[in-house]
């Protein structure tokens, strides 16, 4: 065999090992809680919250929106007994 050859070989079988310890290894993060990667995905609110964030830190004066927001979703988090988290009250 010739030198390409045996390249063309170890291409061929490391491609593929390399591509699955790759995967093992992302799979192993998610268990962590360290990466989305197959299981779980992020959740359209969760982007928008943090796009919130983003536009919180460019624009500082309307933070109060952010705030507003959040206290909002604290409500919708309260169960049936009535019970929640602790909010201000205005």
């Amino acid at each position: 065999m010739t030198d390409t050859s045996y390249l063309t070989v170890v291409v061929v079988v490391a491609v593929p090992v390399g591509l699955y310890l790759l995967h093992r290894a992302l799979v192993a993060a998610e268990e962590r809680g360290w990466v989305y990667y197959r299981r779980r995905s992020s959740t359209c609110r969760s982007i928008g919250s943090a796009m919130l964030e983003v536009h919180a830190m460019m624009e500082p004066e309307k933070r109060h929106i952010l705030k507003v927001g959040k206290e909002d979703e604290r409500r919708d988090e309260v169960d049936s007994s009535g019970t929640g988290p602790d909010l201000p009250t205005h």
